[in-house]
């Protein structure tokens, strides 16, 4: 089958924060930090990387491209032949800073692919496309998060990928802040143990269900406890210089409790949206920049998949 190009697609995808303390691997939130892309009918065969703007232009621009990577994967997976195509980006998402930048870029490729293998655009992404994305990803929750919207709890099982779509109270507000400093997945995983002590291996789900509780009624004791954490943030914590004195800044500010975003270096708080600007100045003030400014946004929760839109 011949993919059918349009004469110019765009598509917005969220960034996104994951474990969320005790979610370890399973847990993402889509956020309101963007990668955008659009694609353009290309002068010769293939797929050629264009301009990039933003964080988008750290990106590798060979066949390590994630972007690439996961538009040819699509296309192949759903048997349309690649036309010529040119690709631009945009991006706001810090790279190697745990908020989904290689997600988003993975779900960015997909949701083109399908445009162009002639997927109607208005429907969410099959289980399909949501394997695909995992097995590029490697565990299903910032690229899940990215591709669906809202709150997902990926799992994957011997039939399969099974995601659910958990709810989040509104009246949840959210922080991130983020050193210069990157600490790439690769290294944050390499801090973990071989082996917890039993007593912490079980704690983390009685935390992760204080957590899901938390998020749907927007219950401030219960998010301070579900946030916390023994299976990664005490190893990863000490990779990010200031990170430590962050969390509790946060909390001092007014948050119902922070943790590390993903594998770090980037942090995220929970609490009432009136006071998530003094969250993220708190935060921000309190790591250490390490060479450039540290940076803090505040963000909301992105709902719904991503839409391709025609230009």
């Amino acid at each position: 089958m011949s993919a059918a190009l349009p004469p110019h697609l765009q598509v917005r995808v969220p960034g996104s924060t994951s474990n969320l303390g005790p979610g370890f691997d399973c847990l993402g939130l889509a956020l309101s930090i963007y990668l955008t892309v659009e694609c353009f009918p290309g002068e010769d065969e293939g797929i050629e990387l264009g301009p990039c703007t933003g964080t988008a232009k750290s990106w590798p621009k060979g066949a390590d491209n994630l972007l690439l990577q996961a538009l040819r994967r699509g296309l192949q997976g759903m048997g349309a032949s690649l036309p010529g195509l040119e690709l631009r980006a945009h991006s706001e998402i810090p790279v190697a800073h745990g908020l989904g930048s290689s997600g988003a870029a993975i779900a960015a490729g997909l949701c083109l692919a399908r445009v162009l293998a002639g997927e109607d655009p208005e429907q969410a992404p099959g289980q399909d496309v949501l394997q695909w994305a995992l097995e590029m990803e490697g565990h299903p929750d910032n690229s899940t998060a990215s591709l669906l919207g809202g709150c997902t709890l990926g799992v994957p099982l011997a039939t399969g990928l099974r995601v659910m779509q958990h709810e989040v109270h509104p009246s949840i507000g959210i922080a991130l802040a983020w050193p210069s400093t990157c600490l790439t997945t690769a290294a944050s995983r390499s801090a973990l143990p071989d082996a917890l002590p039993h007593a912490d291996a079980s704690e983390n789900p009685r935390r992760l269900a204080l957590l899901l509780e938390g998020l749907r009624e927007g219950d401030a004791q219960l998010l301070r406890e579900g946030l916390l954490d023994r299976l990664h943030v005490p190893y990863r914590l000490p990779l990010i210089p200031g990170g430590e004195a962050a969390l509790e800044a946060a909390r001092e500010a007014g948050a119902y409790g922070a943790t590390i975003s993903g594998s770090g270096s980037a942090l995220v708080s929970l609490g009432p949206k009136d006071r998530m600007e003094a969250v993220a100045e708190a935060m921000v003030a309190a790591l250490d920049p390490g060479g450039a400014p540290a940076e803090g946004k505040v963000v909301e929760i992105v709902r719904g998949f991503p839409r391709v839109t025609v230009l």
